[in-house]
């Protein structure tokens, strides 16, 4: 039973995939700052009629208090959403808004279901239908103005309608038994429309996380792209004197132009994907590996790493030492480091590059010196 619980509540209600759920709680915050205020001036619209179209026979608590506390909610609620807006929204702050919002809606739904009700009752049969046409449609108007927070703008439609219209089906009257039918009808249309609204607003959200992730990665690699290391090295730099140390290892591969001469650009690209995925493997989450384009390489270690102060450049050398078997072919690829720490190394991201610049061609040449060009040797491997 709880299983087919969960597969049908999935299909109606998907969750919301991880990637998106920040997003997706912060865009629901805004449109319900933007809509809510249209809803409370719709409900404070109509009070004062509510409360002049009451039963005469009701205690004035129900017939006037009701009506009047809702106005006072409604002013505090137009008050508190006018503050509100004037204020960062936060993560933190998005999910009070949905969560408050949800909650005092149902509330307010409830407290209208239960005076529209209660006022059927006590009415005679030919002032019926407005009562139903007052609480119809505030609860329309106040599930369209929630339709960001689908859970409360559902519940509000289930609270406002579903009384009001078993009453109407209820009285045996074809005029009341024709306009509940409807009413319901309208209902259902408006939870369709919340429904794929909510799907189209996860798509959105969806297309939006994929176009930020490929103008921050590499296509080829996986890897993230220059503009991301940027971004990242600006947000540490944003802190000024305060920010911690942290530390750039450049990366170039020795002789991979032979290579790509040898064997093409198609083996080329993999033994790239192979250069990517052990730098990956070496760094792991304790940094961010970067593919800066062509041959060249980036490793960022933000502040608190446990790799802020472990010797980096030997550390991804002998991780490119083991040889790379691509094709059936086994080759060893070197590479020159060249590392700079901040703030001991420069004041902003243009020195920090230019020192790890100066010390990756420095290395370079001290290699070149000391053994030649290297060129890596492809070495067969036997089926």
């Amino acid at each position: 039973m709880t299983g087919a619980f969960q597969t049908l509540r999935a299909r109606i209600a998907p969750p919301i995939p991880a990637a998106i759920r920040d997003d997706f709680t912060i865009l629901r915050a805004r449109r319900v700052e933007t809509q809510t205020p249209v809803m409370y001036a719709m409900l404070l619209a109509t009070t004062p009629t509510a409360a002049w179209a009451g039963a005469a026979d009701l205690h004035w608590a129900i017939k006037y208090g009701m009506p009047v506390l809702l106005a006072v909610l409604c002013v505090l609620g137009l008050i508190d959403n006018r503050i509100s807006r004037k204020r960062h929204l936060s993560l933190r702050r998005a999910t009070v808004i949905v969560k408050k919002t949800a909650g005092v809606s149902g509330w307010v739904g409830a407290m209208c279901s239960i005076w529209a009700v209660v006022n059927w009752l006590a009415s005679p049969p030919d002032n019926h239908a407005s009562f139903a046409m007052i609480i119809a449609m505030g609860a329309l108007a106040t599930a369209y103005c929630l339709s960001a927070i689908r859970f409360a703008a559902i519940l509000n439609l289930v609270i406002g309608v579903v009384p009001i219209s078993a009453l109407m089906l209820a009285s045996g009257r074809p005029a009341e038994m024709a306009a509940a039918t409807s009413l319901v009808l309208a209902t259902a249309i408006l939870v369709r429309f919340i429904l794929e609204g909510h799907a189209m607003l996860v798509d959105l959200l969806q297309l939006q996380q994929q176009t930020r992730d490929l103008a921050h990665s590499d296509p080829l690699t996986g890897l993230a792209n220059r503009r991301a290391l940027d971004e990242r090295i600006a947000a540490l730099l944003r802190k000024g004197k305060a920010a911690e140390p942290f530390r750039l290892a450049l990366v170039d591969l020795d002789g991979f132009k032979p290579v790509n001469d040898r064997f093409g650009h198609g083996f080329g690209d993999k033994l790239l994907c192979a250069v990517a995925q052990r730098l990956r493997e070496t760094i792991g989450d304790d940094g961010l590996v970067v593919r800066q384009g062509g041959d060249e390489f980036a490793v960022l270690i933000p502040p608190g790493s446990p790799l802020i102060a472990a010797p980096l450049g030997e550390r991804i050398l002998i991780a490119l030492v083991r040889p790379h078997v691509i094709d059936g072919i086994a080759l060893q690829v070197g590479a020159s480091i060249g590392v700079a720490q901040w703030p001991g190394h420069g004041d902003d991201a243009d020195a920090l590059f230019e020192f790890a610049d100066r010390a990756l061609y420095q290395a370079k040449a001290e290699a070149r010196a000391a053994r030649g060009v290297a060129v890596p040797e492809p070495v067969a491997i036997s089926a």
